[in-house]
This record gives C-alpha cells, structure tokens and sequence, in this order.
C-alpha cells in the first residue's frame, strides 16, 4: 500500500504583510540540505534569476549570501504594488530550473521573518545584514572577521550593478539608490531623461 505524505507549510503572515515597503529576511533551503550545488557558474545564474526578478517585481536585495546548503536574502520592496510572496514565488520556480539540471531543488517552501517597523531602523537593519554575511565566518567557510571575501555574498538593487555591499560607502548609496527607485519607479517613457540620484 502507497503512503501519501502531506507537505507541512510554514505559517505565514498575512498577505499584506508582504506587500509595499515590506522588508523580509528569506531563507531557501536545499531539499535535504544536501550540498556540492554552489559553485562560481551557479552564483552568476542566481545572480541573473534575482535581478529579473527585483525588476519585475520592484525589490532592492541589500544582502543576499549563498550557503553550501541553504541561501539568505533581505528583500526590500519599491513600489506600493511590490508583492514578496509572488516574488518569492517567481524566483524559487525560475531557480529550481538550472537546479534541477544538476540533480538538486529547494526545499517545498522557503521560511521568511518579516521586519516589523522597529526591526526597520537604518542601525537594526545593518546589524542583521552583518549577522547574516557572518553566516560563512559561523560555518568556518572563511577564518575569523574573514567573512567580507566569502564569494557569495552581494546585494542587487535594480540599475546598479557598480554597487557592492563592502564599499566604504554602501549604505548612504544603497538607501539613495532606493529613494531615487522609490521616486522614479523602475522603468522611464523613451526619450525621458534620468538624472542620477
């Protein structure tokens, strides 16, 4: 006899919880936390999968880091229309394809914390963005305050692709850059002029 097993799903919050300004912390995980996935080629996919996704979907990712078995990604909405759970939804579907190609898949549904307004203070946030780029340093991926050269971890903002999460400067840019997508939307009429924030 055939035994059917139900996948458990993870509680969730509302679903406007996720939508707007909302900021979450996703976590993917590897369908039986195997490892042997990530490797420099998958990182440039992902990479190409999260920036088609931040633009149809209006995201900015001030931190993404990519585990042996798992991945994190702060995803910070744009636009009023920004909605994480299709996000997330659009994402994990696009990235199981080159997955699957190399015998792995993500887990059936990925956990998520969304920030609540006091966990959204400029000083919390960086504070979890360091917390989750210390994840190689926690695992000995890297040696101790090694954790800025771990490859794998970045952000994406929608635009600007000369952002990198350890510039001396990134969080003024960062938030600059977000206040102009903010303002401006993702996508211009042709012909009108963009003015650099």
């Amino acid at each position: 006899m055939e035994k059917h097993t139900t996948k458990k799903h993870l509680p969730r919050l509302e679903h406007g919880h996720y939508c707007g300004q909302a900021y979450v912390h996703w976590t993917y995980s590897i369908k039986d936390r195997r490892t042997g996935w990530l490797t420099h080629l998958f990182y440039y996919k992902f990479r190409e999968l999260l920036t088609h996704t931040a633009f149809r979907y209006s995201l900015a990712c001030p931190i993404f880091t990519l585990m042996p078995d798992h991945l994190h990604m702060i995803w910070i909405g744009i636009n009023d229309h920004t909605d994480q759970l299709k996000a997330s939804k659009y994402f994990r579907k696009q990235l199981n394809i080159p997955l699957k190609k190399i015998g792995f898949s993500f887990q059936h549904q990925p956990h998520d914390r969304v920030l609540r307004e006091n966990d959204k203070q400029e000083s919390d946030l960086q504070g979890l963005v360091e917390y989750i780029a210390r994840n190689p340093e926690r695992a000995c991926l890297v040696p101790a305050e090694g954790y800025q050269k771990y490859p794998y971890t970045d952000c994406l903002i929608p635009g600007y692709p000369e952002l990198a999460i350890w510039q001396p400067d990134f969080w003024p840019r960062f938030w600059r850059a977000y206040s102009f997508l903010r303002q401006n939307g993702l996508f211009r009429p042709r012909g009108e002029r963009i003015k650099k924030p």
